[in-house]
């Protein structure tokens, strides 16, 4: 995974071209009618009920637009609510609250939903060893925003992107030759560039699964949209020497099973791109 240092750079972008979009040249609705040294209060109400996530990014969005604004958090990230909470307070300049509205609104609703369902899931699979991870079916743009919000939620993170861990997939290895082709030109790429990264392997059926475990260096391999048999009878083909992960198509109805089977992980992509925006509201006091 990226480093902290590399996260928070990512998450500093976010803001710096989310208030580029948004303000542009100016906030002319608040330029217009109040006064600049007009000072204010405003509560995050919230209006559904589910998993608060973003409060730790509300705080960096109003820093970056005016380090003067004080913050009064009464809810911290990771918490239950319920409709009628109020998350935190913001008091300091009026226009300086309205400025950074809605780029707090927009980043919490999304991350509070995310990180609501991850939550969901990760209930669904208490008692078993397998965990729930993210994939990079993000809105692009927002991938540090929606994993963070993965992780406030319970769920684990996959790789950040392209560049931090080796992901063999269908494609892959169909444009390389084949799974032992595709592994072993990637053993020799990353000997060659001195690289330190894991490797994954999708698998599609049992035999691929058995070409795969032919190789050493394989951190985990993929077992990708199997069904329960296949997939408890992968597992205990895999044994020790690998980890596993289940994948394609697993919701909140069949992730149990899919835990049951014994695989470590199971990913979703549905943790990011089919959630709806949990009901928050910035309200002047």
């Amino acid at each position: 995974m990226i480093s902290k240092d590399k996260f928070q750079n990512e998450v500093d972008l976010i803001i710096t071209n989310a208030i580029r979009e948004d303000v542009g040249d100016g906030d002319h609705s608040s330029l217009s009618c109040i006064p600049e040294e007009a000072t204010g209060k405003a509560k995050l109400l919230v209006k559904d009920d589910g998993i608060i996530a973003g409060v730790a990014f509300a705080k960096q969005v109003f820093a970056y637009v005016d380090k003067n604004l004080k913050i009064e958090v009464l809810i911290e990230d990771g918490a239950a609510v319920k409709y009628g909470d109020i998350a935190f307070y913001v008091t300091g300049s009026s226009q300086s609250i309205l400025k950074a509205e809605r780029l707090v609104l927009n980043a919490m609703q999304r991350m509070s939903a995310i990180a609501t369902k991850t939550r969901m899931f990760v209930d669904l699979l208490e008692g078993t060893k397998c965990k729930i991870l993210d994939t990079r079916k993000t809105t692009p743009g927002l991938r540090a925003l929606e994993k963070w919000a993965v992780k406030i939620g319970g769920g684990e993170n996959h790789r950040f992107a392209l560049y931090d861990m080796i992901m063999l997939k269908d494609n892959h290895i169909d444009f390389a030759g084949g799974i032992t082709k595709a592994i072993d030109k990637t053993k020799n790429y990353l000997s060659a560039t001195k690289r330190d990264l894991k490797i994954i392997v999708e698998a599609r059926n049992l035999e691929e699964i058995k070409e795969i475990l032919k190789s050493d260096g394989v951190y985990r391999i993929l077992i990708d949209n199997f069904n329960y048999e296949d997939t408890r009878t992968a597992v205990q083909l895999i044994g020790l020497k690998c980890l596993t992960e289940s994948s394609g198509g697993i919701n909140e109805k069949t992730i149990r099973n899919y835990a049951d089977c014994g695989v470590d992980f199971i990913s979703s992509g549905a943790l990011t791109h089919s959630v709806y925006n949990m009901d928050l509201s910035l309200k002047a006091v």
